[in-house]
């Protein structure tokens, strides 16, 4: 009997052994239309079934693995039996006992004894093969939970505590100073100077605040509408005071100065009830800054207030009312894909729908939302959150971030067995995630098989209304060409001027536009045949492309030519 090197079924040569499939149909772990769509997307994709039945959520881990060892006939060692004490190893390579998922169940009670152990694959042949060199014979070797198993090797050889060094009047000198730092960050003048760089960003209606310390001074400075401006100046000798109160009230260690943090906090600034994420990391002069402003009434954004035309609305809502598939929205960093994502999924009907999200972080709360935060510091990473999901029997999942290949994979596996699938993914247009995916290591044909849309966007700065001059009939006409669109009669075309209330650029606030890719056969041909040779002009857009969304704001009066090309004629 030959047990393959990954989770999976015991290939046999005795064909009465029974296969893993109709163990867990008779067990009734599992249904026989559950299986059948396993068995489909092991066709597609390969890969072994009982990892496939674990990664689509179908059967616990603990199941697959209990019918393994019946079916090989042996003992499954759980982690309650597992020894309290790290064993020695002496015999045996730290990286070796890693790479193999590995696990020592006791010390040899001499030196020509053999120890047994635990691993994920007993019959593994070169695994075998490798501990008889080591130990003459091939030692007991029983089934374990791969995720049991590789806890406990972690905890015994990754995650040892470093020796602490002894410097006692160092570590007293570094408690006096964070002591110290903590009284200044309590005292009023720091807590008015925070209260009043939060003030200033919000009524300039702020995304980022942003505090950074050079070798002279620290500098304050807000985003607003994309673009950064400084409102403050802070001694150097004050900068590491503020940094703490900002670190206190977002629940950081005020202490840790030379590692990257995150955190979040609840503010009220002008009578307004904001969410702030706040981000620090160690520069050459102190600690740099970064809290990102997040309103809550969020639940008041909608589909409408995103300035989609109405073609590209009509399409968006019929590819959000489709039950299965992927629906991918694409743009760089600060684009506004996230903010898209929520209002897409304030249309569903959450109350008859169960939705789950993985992000990082979590921006918005919102209701009907199951919202899990990854912690990539424990292992909670985006993959290992989503093959957990489809255990949690849901409709909608949506990933914040499309990052890695194991990510798309498991996101394809979902939507070929039943679930909308919402994500991001970061490229310059909408053909583009197509070129990312098979990138990744998708194959064309999965791909045309899940995905059901693409919508990219951008951010353009939207004119202000209170400055706005209309352009003279020959820049307009100049301003239409460089969109590629001819100036209709008595159309009239906009110009930023700049007044008080937009600061002196003209702009104040901003809007998106867009290009919704629709997967009709045209383009799945298209994907099929030239895979990752795919251009511009290969796609179907419901409402034009970004270019053609642009030029139908700039003659809404919305916008301007030049912002509208400034983001548009970005390729990938």
């Amino acid at each position: 009997m030959k047990f393959s090197a990954e989770v999976g079924e015991v290939e046999s040569v005795d064909v009465a052994a029974p296969r893993l499939g109709e163990m867990l149909l008779a067990e009734q772990k599992l249904s026989r239309n559950d299986l059948e769509r396993a068995l489909e997307v092991q066709r597609s994709m390969g890969g072994r079934l009982g990892r496939l039945l674990i990664s689509l959520g179908l059967v616990s881990e603990v199941d697959v693995y209990a019918a393994l060892a019946r079916q090989a006939g042996l003992p499954l060692v759980r982690q309650d039996a597992f020894p309290k004490e790290k064993p020695a190893t002496s015999r045996m390579n730290t990286s070796f006992l890693l790479v193999n998922n590995l696990l020592p169940l006791g010390e040899a009670g001499d030196a020509d004894s053999v120890p047994d152990f635990a691993s994920v694959d007993p019959q593994s042949g070169a695994l075998r093969d490798a501990l008889r060199l080591v130990f003459g014979e091939v030692p007991r070797i029983s089934f374990g939970l791969e995720s049991e198993i590789a806890a406990q090797l972690n905890a015994w050889y990754v995650e040892d505590p470093e020796a602490q060094g002894d410097g006692v009047a160092d570590q007293f000198e570094a408690s006096e100073f964070i002591e110290h730092l903590r009284d200044m960050a309590s005292e009023a003048p720091i807590i008015q100077r925070v209260s009043q760089i939060l003030s200033q960003a919000v009524a300039a209606q702020a995304s980022d605040i942003h505090i950074e310390t050079y070798e002279e001074k620290s500098v304050v400075r807000i985003r607003v509408d994309g673009e950064l401006y400084p409102i403050d100046e802070i001694d150097n000798k004050d900068a590491p005071a503020v940094v703490s109160r900002i670190k206190i009230l977002s629940q950081l260690d005020i202490a840790e100065r030379r590692m990257p943090q995150d955190g979040r906090t609840k503010l009220r600034v002008h009578g307004k009830e904001m969410d702030s994420r706040v981000s620090t990391i160690p520069t050459m002069f102190g600690e740099s800054v970064v809290m990102r402003l997040l309103e809550k009434n969020f639940d008041l954004l909608s589909l409408e207030s995103l300035h989609f035309t109405p073609a590209t609305l009509k399409a968006m809502r019929q590819l959000l009312s489709v039950p299965h598939g992927i629906f991918l929205v694409t743009g760089p960093t600060g684009s506004g894909k996230s903010t898209t994502l929520y209002a897409s999924m304030q249309e569903l009907e959450g109350e008859n729908l169960k939705i789950l999200t993985v992000e990082d972080p979590v921006e918005y709360r919102l209701q009907w939302l199951n919202q899990v935060q990854v912690q990539p510091q424990i292992g909670l990473t985006f993959a290992k959150v989503l093959r957990s999901f489809l255990r949690q029997d849901p409709d909608v999942i949506m990933i914040g971030e499309m990052r890695d290949g194991e990510t798309a994979e498991i996101a394809v596996q979902a939507a070929l067995t039943g679930h909308l699938v919402m994500s991001t993914l970061h490229t310059n247009s909408a053909l583009g995630a197509i070129v990312r995916l098979i990138n990744m290591g998708v194959e064309p044909y999965l791909i045309t098989a899940s995905v059901i849309g693409v919508l990219a966007q951008r951010l353009v700065r939207k004119l202000c209304e209170q400055c706005k001059q209309a352009l003279p009939a020959e820049q307009a006409d100049a301003a239409a060409a460089s969109l590629g669109v001819i100036l209709d009669k008595g159309q009239t075309l906009y110009r930023a001027v700049g007044c008080p209330a937009c600061r002196g650029t003209g702009y104040r606030g901003r809007l998106a536009v867009h290009e919704l890719l629709l997967m009709t056969e045209d383009v799945k041909k298209g994907v099929l045949e030239r895979g990752s040779s795919l251009g511009g002009g290969d796609g179907s857009y419901a409402g034009g492309n970004l270019l053609q969304d642009g030029a139908t704001k700039v003659f809404q009066g919305l916008t301007t030519a030049e912002e509208v090309l400034r983001v548009a004629r970005q390729n990938d």
